[in-house]
């Protein structure tokens, strides 16, 4: 991270000071009591912040359509890190979302040099095996490639006539020295993020997102952009309740009555208020309040919780009308496991982190070379105990291995007491490990011939 505040998706530094990241980026913390039938990962604090998750939360609860994006770099063997995303992405699935992921070969070749044919070769038999491994279902899953799918490349562009490289600098550090593939890709991943929502793929309907703490800068770009296409917008009053206002902008003037000169056609904008009244009455609201000529319309009895519902009405509205009518992307934030040797994990540093492919001999002799939280000799531990917070097989047993509550709360206990030395934790993260990975290879076997079932159409 660099030091002005900036958050590079590319990078590989590992400072990671999560709680000046909420504040500054104004995230909310996440409540696994809110959630129905928490993961492993809420349960234990790892998916900590959000934006937006509640609105996802009501799709579930009221069991209304809900996407899930989420993407793969095709440019390395798929490691431990990835699979939360797909712990989390499996979760929504469970609750009944639809999943789309993007192989981003489009931003392999620009980023990284990797060819399209490489890339898709990486994604299918290195990451779509994988995620059938883990258990992600065919059935509500959809795999497509950049490359091969215009739709998006055709709606990054469009929207990025709402953003210029003033933001780009701001959000990304980008500078004069920047290579304008690098400049086009996050462009690129607005479309992925957005494109679930046209009809051909979904139709309109929130999309999460669940990343780590180093991709926030694309839903925040995604985010801002999509704010500015919309033809309406919902503001808190002072006296409470909620106010809808026209966004004027040059592709909707005419239809929102606004003619030469800037002069109102009353009959035209009294046409759609009768439209933005007609659009939100299903939502019960008895008290509204018009006032076509500024613009604005007041709900007085709308809450908080009601903004959701009324923008996905409106932005239905302003599809018929001639509009976009995109839904801005709900996120969810994961924190990082660190790498075995300390810092990120990275494909290209084997050393630092578990391959889904490893065996059990070689993610054992990774495993005894990790980091450890234990002292310096054995009468030291007996006394002081050892730091959960810097054992990494700990830690991998935290975030990756051990599923019981309540067992890794024994391990926890018994290793910051002394009882356990660090020898003892090594040797039980590589029997949970073992276990997790023959379980792994089982299922990813009995996958390699049916991974064309998880392929959008336009993939295959």
């Amino acid at each position: 991270m660099a030091g002005d505040g900036l958050i590079d998706p590319w990078s590989s530094d590992d400072e990671t000071d999560y709680s000046r990241i909420v504040d500054k980026f104004g995230l909310d913390m996440v409540d696994p009591s809110a959630l129905p039938n928490p993961g492993m990962l809420h349960r234990r604090g790892i998916v900590f912040a959000h934006r937006d998750l509640d609105v996802a939360l009501r799709c579930i609860r009221d069991e209304s359509p809900l996407g899930v994006l989420t993407g793969l770099m095709p440019s390395g063997r798929m490691h431990l890190g990835h699979s939360m995303v797909i712990e989390q992405v499996r979760w929504f699935q469970e609750n009944g979302a639809d999943i789309t992921v993007a192989v981003a070969d489009l931003e392999a070749l620009a980023t990284r040099g990797t060819s399209l044919a490489k890339g898709r070769e990486t994604a299918i038999n290195e990451y779509v095996q994988n995620y059938a491994a883990l258990g992600l279902d065919p059935d509500s899953t959809s795999v497509y490639f950049q490359s091969s799918r215009p739709d998006v490349q055709r709606l990054g562009f469009t929207l990025g006539r709402r953003t210029n490289l003033s933001e780009f600098e701001s959000i990304y550090g980008f500078s004069g020295d920047t290579n304008l593939a690098h400049v086009q890709a996050p462009l690129v991943q607005v479309g992925d993020i957005v494109h679930p929502q046209l009809e051909e793929y979904g139709g309109l309907r929130p999309v999460v997102v669940p990343v780590g703490i180093d991709q926030d800068p694309h839903l925040r770009l995604t985010r801002d952009i999509v704010g500015k296409t919309h033809w309406f917008n919902i503001n808190t009053r002072k006296s409470g309740g909620l106010t809808i206002a026209l966004s004027v902008q040059e592709d909707n003037s005419s239809v929102f009555g606004i003619g030469q000169g800037g002069r109102v056609d009353r009959d035209t904008r009294d046409a759609i208020f009768s439209r933005i009244i007609e659009a939100i009455s299903p939502l019960g609201f008895a008290d509204i309040k018009a006032n076509p000529k500024h613009g604005t319309l007041e709900v007085p009895a709308a809450t908080v919780e009601d903004r959701s519902p009324i923008r996905m009405h409106l932005l239905a509205l302003e599809r018929e009308l001639g509009g976009m009518g995109l839904m801005p992307p709900c996120s969810t934030y994961h924190r990082f496991a660190s790498g075995m040797t300390g810092g990120k994990m990275s494909s290209s540093k084997p050393e630092t982190t578990i391959f889904m492919d490893d065996t059990v001999e070689e993610m054992s002799r990774k495993v005894k070379r990790a980091i450890s939280g234990g002292q310096s000799t054995v009468e030291e531990h007996r006394r002081l105990g050892g730091d959960c917070s810097k054992d990494i097989p700990f830690q991998y047993l935290q975030f990756f291995f051990e599923h019981d509550d309540s067992a890794i709360l024994e391990v926890r206990k018994e290793y910051e007491s002394g009882r356990m030395l660090a020898g003892e934790m090594k040797q039980l993260c590589i029997d949970k490990a073992g276990e997790w990975l023959s379980e792994i290879s089982e299922k990813r076997d009995s996958w390699s011939d049916r991974l064309d079932e998880f392929l959008a159409p336009d993939a295959r």
